[in-house]
């Protein structure tokens, strides 16, 4: 994640942070980590309709960026989808429920992206039990085009403060099929605190705050050497990095200006919301999640067609101990009895944010 200008000098308390040098512009310049980028680019450039499909899929939001997708292609018109188990989340996700809802929204891209080919998916999941592959997908032809194309390469999860603007009523119209709008300023006001304690908690657990932190990719080097987890890029970023401001060990550290400064920040984004946008299930079966999942990629697509920001506050669902009151409050609050609330997410008019780095789609197939 790579904070913005404003946030960055805010780090260091408005000081200087670049010297003034031949070579700072030079820095400024070459600190895209573009390698790791370059899906983005690539998507579409393939022939196979599976790999053309795949290329968008692999852009899905997930959660903390794992990319927990891999794939079998050697059955013709098929593609067999894994969760890669090596990108689990023991601490914050120890049930896989929001993996599973990522590799919901990929098969969802997928299935949108096959549609401009002219190809029809037809999914069956969990083949062989939850053990086995996630899904079977089936491509043929007669599929149609979905004009939430239009916005997938221009999707992004906003990691920013929020313009405090009203939720236009069209396109809070356009989201009530696919997730609830809160957007009562008592409930918003109780659902933000909430949500800032749940980070809070998350924050100073030192297991679940430890595995983001080993999480963290930061620069340029390390982003386009392994392009999943949290990303911290940028300039500004890269030179806190080499200041011995944003470190590992400065994030692991409560008292380190760092981790304080950072809690500051994440505690104005989480305040400048408007409204909130809450996919619910019935249950809370494998089945929901990948539902889940399918319903918050065409949400977060539907917002970017409206102009609007979206981003997932997932800390008040996680399910460990420390987070069971808060998670126990926040279902007696937005969900029906025995429903399962799977995503909660900021809603509003935010700015323009960079795209998140990828693992090639060659990466992502497993035998060749």
């Amino acid at each position: 994640m790579a904070l913005t200008r404003r946030q960055t000098l805010a780090l260091l308390g408005g000081g200087t942070i670049l010297a003034a040098s031949a070579g700072a512009g030079a820095f400024v310049t070459t600190r895209t980590p573009n390698r790791a980028l370059e899906p983005w680019a690539r998507a579409g450039d393939y022939e196979d309709p599976r790999r053309r499909a795949l290329s968008y899929a692999i852009l899905a939001p997930n959660p903390h960026n794992r990319q927990p997708w891999l794939v079998d292609l050697r059955q013709s018109g098929q593609v067999i989808l894994y969760r890669d188990k090596e990108k689990d989340l023991p601490e914050t996700d120890p049930h896989a429920r929001q993996l599973t809802i990522g590799l919901g929204s990929f098969l969802e891209l997928m299935t949108i992206a096959a549609g401009e080919t002219g190809h029809a998916v037809s999914i069956t999941p969990f083949p062989e039990g939850e053990e086995g592959p996630v899904a079977v997908a089936t491509f043929s032809a007669g599929g149609e085009r979905d004009p939430l194309f239009a916005h997938v390469l221009d999707r992004r999860s906003c990691k920013e403060p929020f313009d405090m603007r009203a939720i236009p009523n069209e396109a809070a119209q356009r989201i009530a099929p696919l997730a609830t709008v809160i957007a009562d300023a008592n409930i918003v006001r109780e659902i933000r605190t909430m949500t800032w304690d749940a980070f809070k908690i998350e924050m100073y657990t030192p297991r679940t705050l430890k595995e983001s932190v080993d999480l963290m990719r930061i620069g340029k080097a390390e982003i386009n050497a392994n392009p999943d987890g949290i990303d911290l890029g940028g300039p500004f970023l890269e030179t806190m990095n080499l200041l011995g401001v944003v470190t590992r060990e400065a994030q692991l550290d409560p008292a380190s200006s760092g981790f304080k400064e950072g809690l500051r920040i994440y505690e104005e984004m989480l305040m400048a919301t408007p409204a909130y946008a809450v996919i619910t299930t019935p249950g809370n079966s494998r089945l929901d999640q990948i539902e889940a999942g399918r319903r918050w990629l065409r949400l977060n697509l539907t917002t970017t067609a409206h102009g609007l920001a979206l981003q997932p506050v997932s800390q008040l669902l996680q399910e460990y101990p420390e987070m069971a009151a808060l998670y126990a409050r926040t279902h007696k609050m937005l969900a029906d009895p025995g429903h399962t609330v799977q995503m909660l997410g900021r809603v509003g008019f935010g700015p323009e944010t960079a795209r998140s780095p990828r693992w090639p789609l060659e990466t992502r197939i497993l035998n060749g």
